[in-house]
């Protein structure tokens, strides 16, 4: 018997074959229906969230053309975010008058994804290209990871701009070879999100004058709500950009929290079969986990307040002391191939820092951890990490996202004994 009309469809897109996923979804859409996006190993969880009466379901039919992808997991959980199409169009509607004021004509341009559908950043790109009517062409993750076969795998045309979205660590991976260097060079856009951009990195993209455009979003504001202009990046200038023009942003007065209204914000979480509303501030304004500084430059992003602490009386983030120490430390040559620093109880602070730290060589982590403690020994106590830990498998996520939660689970293992 076939589903009925409101029931959701769910996807879990193969990396091998975008395409076919990519059929589904448009066909459930041109249908008015609910598609569910889950990635490896989400379809339980996912199911769950889609749980309930029939009834509730049914309700969702309400919004048309729409999608359930999911958001966080770093911290607190994972979050099921419903976003109707006419969102991720306005999202793209807004990103089309970005480029324009570069000079960039949207519908001639070629949007390669490597991410994948089930993340917000990686069916935007999909929906721009539909909306504005440019190409959108998969990128499989496997050439990243071979930077060197990209040239030939994926030839970048000379007639028209190529655009792509990366988190950090994907561009690390690509600039790290000369083929892959060369060929972001090709590039006319280059978003960068998802996560911080370590100041290393940066500062390497400005030397090869890569059109890197740094920028922020999430899955409930339909993705990229301000972005850098290339050439203000290239120019020295920090921080993700002015916001798009159908989008506020403000900072909440005593957390310093970045909040954001626009038209496209997701209705809400589904959990259990149930829509549950944003929780939103006076005014409409959605209150995200990130805190920020707006300056002449637009937003600039501090770090998750979820992963702040309090050490003395200062407030922390540990996102921005990982990516002074890195750059420090790509200044003296160190092999330092990952850092965290996470936090634990303090009886006299409250809380102190420890780090954890990957060599970029086996055998090095002695002389390594000497370099950063020495790097950081003049630095502030609040900001000085106490203790510091050789963590050989430390790693983002291949979204770019530190799982803090389950390092810091890995910490705590490692002091029970």
């Amino acid at each position: 018997m076939a589903d009925p009309p409101w029931a959701p469809l769910l996807i879990e897109p193969a990396p091998a074959d975008p395409e076919a996923a990519v059929s589904q979804l448009e066909q459930a859409w041109g249908q008015q229906r609910l598609v569910a996006l889950a990635g490896p190993g989400q379809q339980g969880e996912l199911a769950q969230a889609l749980g309930g009466a029939p009834g509730e379901l049914a309700e969702l039919a309400r919004f048309g053309a729409a999608v359930v992808v999911g958001s966080g997991g770093s911290a607190g959980g994972r979050h099921w975010c419903l976003q109707p199409l006419a969102h991720l169009q306005a999202s793209a509607e807004a990103t089309a008058s970005w480029l324009v004021a570069l000079g960039l004509e949207p519908a001639a341009c070629l949007h390669l994804d490597p991410l994948p559908l089930h993340h917000v950043s990686g069916l935007l790109p999909l929906v721009r290209a539909r909306l504005w009517g440019g190409e959108w062409r998969p990128l499989a993750p496997s050439l990243l990871r071979r930077p060197e076969l990209l040239p030939e795998a994926c030839p970048l045309p000379r007639d028209r701009p190529v655009l792509l979205s990366l988190v950090p660590t994907q561009l690390a991976r690509l600039m790290a070879s000369p083929e892959g260097m060369a060929w972001l060079a090709g590039c006319a856009v280059l978003w960068v999100g998802g996560a911080g951009l370590p100041a290393p990195l940066a500062a390497a993209a400005r030397r090869a004058r890569l059109p890197l455009a740094p920028c922020y979003g999430a899955t409930e504001t339909a993705a990229m709500v301000c972005a850098l202009p290339p050439q203000r990046f290239l120019e020295g200038a920090a921080g993700c950009g002015e916001p798009l023009d159908d989008v506020a942003l403000r900072l909440d007065g005593a957390t310093g929290a970045v909040e954001v209204r626009c038209g496209r914000l997701s209705p809400g979480r589904l959990v259990a079969g149930q829509l549950r509303p944003l929780p939103l501030q006076p005014g409409g304004w959605w209150r995200s986990g990130d805190a920020g500084r707006l300056g002449s430059e637009g937003l600039e992003v501090l770090g998750r307040l979820d992963g702040a602490l309090l050490s003395g009386g200062e407030t922390v983030f540990p996102e921005r002391l990982e990516e002074r120490l890195q750059e420090q430390a790509s200044l003296t040559g160190a092999g330092l191939e990952a850092l965290l620093l996470l936090a634990r109880p303090d009886p006299e602070w409250g809380e102190h820092l420890v780090a954890l730290v990957r060599p970029r060589r086996v055998g090095d982590g002695a002389e390594l951890l000497g370099v950063l403690q020495a790097l950081t020994a003049a630095w502030p106590p609040a900001e000085r990490p106490r203790h510091w830990h050789l963590c050989p498998s430390l790693a983002p996520t291949a979204a770019g996202k530190w799982e803090r939660g389950r390092w810091q689970r890995w910490l705590d293992s490692l002091e029970a004994f």
